[in-house]
């Protein structure tokens, strides 16, 4: 079968996805008698009309971009890490300890700190996994997801014991404090005269996520060990065979994946919620699947689709809020999202394989 053109792999592809997802999505939506163009313009005017809907939205993007890109590294090394909403909760934990216990004299030097604790709890989350995959042959899918039922459990352990502040009966640590508290784009973009972004919780963590798909895609295409990762993935007997560590690549790349998922953490709990509290990764590391899925393992692509993701979030909570659509049927949104991009994505391809073989040149024989 012929291969497509790379635009179209990554463009085209997920393009029609989108489209045929969106269709079904239509025909649920007249199914609970609804108008779905009434309510697409409804989820685009309370996601992307206002300053306001845009500030949920980026906020939602910026979690997905950070569980999309740990997903993605683990993909290129063809490791399935679906441990991400553990590692974010353990970059959660690390966000807090480095927060309440450090005195901060500026957020810009908190922000590194924090950086700092939620990489190193979510890539050690994630070396359990990696080391079971590489040195037992545990199976990284089972693993992981079992180490998401253990993060939650440790960090509710928690949470109602060691980190509670005295008197309090609330399962969630101590407020940040205020020096600690990051920019949020209401800070950073309004004037005197125009508020923008006004009560949003998207903030400065956006700008490290991006700056995270930047280091990612020099670190896979750029460097020797991104070299060794896609190598390891594509035949990990051939990497063997020239030299290339299946136990060195597994660790790492698990490792990078788990402080990539951990990194979340300065979005949600140091940049909107300011202290430690249970449920507070919300799905996101499920959600990164998808992300990662829908854009192909590129860091562009995942950035495209996270704030896709994001711009589904937002505008199915102003459905839930405006209409009597229910909030779950977002859900069947992403999934069908997930079912075209991922389960059924060769049903997209191969019929575009076979139009562009149609209309490629084949080359005249000299005579």
């Amino acid at each position: 079968m012929n291969e497509l053109p790379r635009w179209a792999e990554i463009i085209l592809v997920p393009l029609i996805s989108l489209l045929l997802a969106a269709v079904l999505s239509a025909l649920v939506i007249l199914a609970i008698g609804e108008n779905p163009i009434s309510a697409l313009q409804l989820m685009v005017q309370g996601a992307l009309g206002s300053t306001y809907g845009w500030g949920y939205t980026l906020y939602y993007a910026t979690n997905f971009i950070f569980t999309g890109l740990a997903v993605a590294i683990a993909f290129h090394a063809r490791l399935f890490n679906i441990g991400g909403e553990g590692q974010a909760t353990l970059g959660g934990l690390g966000v807090a300890l480095v927060c309440v216990y450090i005195p901060w004299p500026h957020w810009s030097l908190a922000l590194i700190g924090a950086m700092v604790g939620a990489a190193v709890l979510g890539a050690a989350w994630a070396a359990i996994p990696a080391f079971l995959q590489a040195r037992r042959g545990s199976h990284i899918v089972i693993t992981t997801i079992m180490f998401n039922f253990i993060a939650a459990a440790l960090l509710n352990y928690l949470l109602i014991g060691l980190l509670k502040p005295k008197g309090s009966m609330e399962p969630a640590t101590a407020k940040f404090a205020e020096s600690t508290h990051l920019p949020s784009f209401q800070d950073m973009f309004s004037t005197a005269d125009n508020v923008l972004f006004r009560g949003a919780p998207a903030n400065v963590t956006f700008f490290v996520a991006t700056l995270a798909c930047i280091l990612v895609w020099l670190l896979i295409w750029h460097t020797r060990l991104g070299y060794e990762i896609r190598s390891f993935g594509h035949s990990d007997s051939a990497a063997k065979y020239a030299g290339i560590s299946p136990t060195k690549i597994i660790m790492i790349t698990m490792m990078i994946s788990g402080a990539l998922a951990g990194l979340m953490a300065i979005n949600n709990v140091m940049g909107e919620a300011e202290r430690l509290i249970l449920g507070s990764v919300e799905g996101a590391g499920f959600i990164g699947i998808a992300v990662a899925l829908m854009g192909r393992s590129h860091p562009f692509g995942i950035f495209i689709a996270a704030i896709l993701f994001g711009f589904l979030y937002q505008g199915g909570a102003e459905l839930a809020l405006w209409t009597s659509i229910p909030r779950e049927l977002i859900v069947v949104i992403q999934a069908l999202v997930i079912l075209f991009t991922g389960a059924l994505d060769n049903m997209v391809r191969m019929p575009l394989q076979k139009l562009f073989s149609l209309f490629k040149r084949t080359p005249v024989s000299e005579v």
